[in-house]
């Protein structure tokens, strides 16, 4: 005979186990990062890597900016517990959506293999649609996105 008391105990102790506080800063780090490593890099040889994309300067500086901005604040928006954190949050996953679909709609459209070709030189688009998600998971859940 199944005692369903120890049951329901240990499904309750199974999903504790799961329900840990900070594991919201696993996607929020990986995120973070992917942002924060492609704006730094972006701004050595700024110039020339935007006309070689075929964009004006200043709009390649402004995605920059706000890859840079999108990766700090997320990651301030996970440290502070109050509507700061969640405003940070919620704007950071805005900036990261507005940048991936410039991304995908500017250089990966068409692309839906990660595979570089000889039409789409740069991959395709299935990372960049993972980070829009993300990105906009961030705007809808704030920083309760767990």
């Amino acid at each position: 005979m199944i005692d369903m008391a120890s049951t329901t105990s240990f499904s309750d102790d199974r999903s504790a186990f799961f329900d840990l506080p900070a594991a919201h800063w696993l996607p929020r780090l990986a995120v973070a990062g992917v942002f924060l490593y492609h704006g730094v890099t972006k701004f050595p040889g700024l110039a020339e890597t935007a006309a070689f994309m075929g964009m004006p300067v200043f709009v390649w500086a402004l995605v920059a900016i706000g890859e840079v901005a999108a990766g700090l604040g997320l990651l301030f928006g996970g440290a502070v517990t109050t509507r700061a954190g969640d405003l940070a949050t919620r704007v950071s996953g805005a900036v990261i959506a507005v940048i991936m679909v410039g991304a995908i709609w500017l250089v990966h459209w068409g692309q839906w293999s990660n595979i570089p070709s000889e039409t789409h030189p740069m991959g395709g688009m299935e990372f960049q649609t993972l980070l829009l998600a993300l990105g906009l998971y961030y705007v809808a859940r704030g920083r309760h996105a767990a």
